[in-house]
Parts: C-alpha cells; structure tokens; sequence
C-alpha cells in the first residue's frame, strides 16, 4: 500500500523536528565545553604531570563530550531518513502532478532545499570579538563549503579544517553558509586575537 504524500510529508516534517531537537541539545552541550577553557572535543583534560586538570570540571566535560557523540551519531541517521523522505515526498508530487502545490507549511520540504542535507558542519558558539564574529558568523549556520572543502571530500573529518584553518592564517577563506532558508557567502580570516585559537568559534560535525 501506497503511503498517502501528505502523510510522507508530516513524516519527514516530524523527523525535521527531531533533528532541530538534537541540534539544539549539541548547542548545549557545546557550551559546556566553551565554558570550561572552550576544551573542545579533543582538549587535554589532564596536566603537564598527568593529573587531572583543576581549572576545568574534567567529569563535566567528559560527560558532555560523550553526549555530543551519541547525538551526533543519532543526528546522522535523522539526515539520513530525513534526505530519503525528501526524495519520496517529491517522487510523489512529480508523479500526481503536485510539484509546485506544496503549502507554505511544508516549504521546508522544497526540493531545492535538499543541498542541506551537504552542510558540513554547525556553528554551535561564536565568541565575542572573534574572527567568526568578525566574518558575520552565527550561532545555528550551517557550512556548506569552508574554502576547498565541501560535503564531497570533508569525510567528516574536523581535522582537515582545523589543518586549513592553521594553513590559512591570515588569509581569506571562502564560506558557503545555510542560515536558515537563505544561503549566503562570506569570507572568514583566521588570524590570532584575544582569545584561544584562530576562530573564536565552535563548530560540530553534521
């Protein structure tokens, strides 16, 4: 039996909502992190002598780190479901003429809204005063391409950014950003300044 359109597009809508959920949970968790000295994902949480560090909660931000994990893993199989609802819901509309039909309700489901489904990574936290600030960066944007890098060679590897970003110094940086409906460009310089590292922003893969 056929599952009626409508119904494949409340589907996808609900697990849309989900991702948002999960979303906003690895925003928060990610603020943890930033507020214990922004030890990120891959800080020390021990000191030069190998004991636990005493100027971060070290229990915290393990715990914190190992839910950004687990979400992250659940947020991949949501894109998963949720790209292969997209591609039904307009299976369907092609085929019983409904293509340019769809309510200003689901206009989330439009099919030129797929490519969301290629952002890289997330901006979770943008420091004050920062070279993301500076670049016009947001909490919630999506990277779409960040400079070389794009959805076909990232391999979600946070790495190979932070190995462009040290590259680029100084440099422009080409960004490709999804804020929300819209889709933008920009250009970020990674360069020293007050703070830790050559962003002042925290970015989580998708």
């Amino acid at each position: 039996m056929v599952v009626p359109d409508s119904n494949k597009r409340q589907q996808t809508l609900n697990l849309i909502a989900q991702k948002d959920k999960i979303e906003k949970q690895i925003a928060e968790f990610g603020i943890i992190l930033q507020n214990n000295d922004n030890v990120g994902m891959h800080g020390p949480l021990v000191d030069l002598e190998g004991f636990p560090r005493n100027d971060i909660d070290v229990h915290q931000v393990r715990v914190a780190r190992n839910q950004i994990i687990c979400l992250q893993n659940d947020l991949n199989g949501l894109l998963k479901e949720i790209e292969k609802g997209l591609h039904e819901v307009h299976a369907e509309a092609r085929e019983n003429e409904q293509g340019t039909s769809l309510s200003q309700k689901t206009a989330g489901l439009e099919l030129s809204d797929i490519t969301y489904e290629q952002s890289i990574v997330k901006v979770t936290l943008v420091t004050p005063g920062s070279p993301a600030e500076d670049a016009g960066l947001r909490e919630q944007d999506e990277i779409i391409e960040f400079g070389s890098i794009n959805h076909s060679n990232f391999q979600k590897d946070i790495q190979k950014i932070a190995q462009l970003v040290k590259n680029k110094e100084n440099q422009r940086i080409p960004l490709k950003i999804r804020r929300g409906e819209e889709t933008l460009n920009g250009n970020l310089i990674p360069r020293n300044w007050s703070g830790r590292g050559l962003l002042g922003c925290i970015l989580n893969v998708i």
